[in-house]
């Protein structure tokens, strides 16, 4: 399927889906005994290497958990150069007050919101599909 860049149809299409468990924010610092398959997503810093893992391998590997949260996936086919749908989402986000952090996939957005606000988050991002059903 070819990526979407038209931001009505993002909309409309965005199909939010809370992924199972627990994810966590940390950073790396080279010591750590972390498997490369437990990687999430991943940001080189100047400071180390941010890490978005599950909540148990980064216990298990000692690392400070800087951020707890749940990982929702908007399962459209997003195009990298589509203008307009990170703002629409992060717009209803942060009027239902629930922070947002970003990953952009090859083909999907990520969303990590805090843990205690999953169920909340994924309720306002498919009220703001739905809104956009019609367009």
């Amino acid at each position: 399927m070819q990526p979407i860049a038209d931001l009505a149809m993002l909309l409309r299409s965005m199909e939010p889906v809370l992924n199972p468990g627990v994810f966590v924010f940390s950073m790396l610092t080279g010591a750590e005994d972390l498997a490369a398959g437990d990687i999430v997503a991943s940001v080189r810093e100047p400071e180390g290497l941010s890490v978005i893992v599950p909540e148990q391998a980064a216990l298990r590997a000692g690392l400070v958990l800087a951020f707890r949260c749940a990982w929702i996936t908007l399962r459209v086919n997003s195009d990298l150069q589509a203008v307009g749908l990170t703002a629409a989402f992060a717009g209803a986000l942060g009027q239902a007050g629930i922070s947002c952090n970003v990953v952009a996939g090859t083909r999907h957005d990520h969303l990590f919101v805090p843990v205690e606000r999953a169920q909340d988050a994924l309720r306002t991002l498919q009220a703001l599909q739905s809104a956009h059903s019609g367009s």
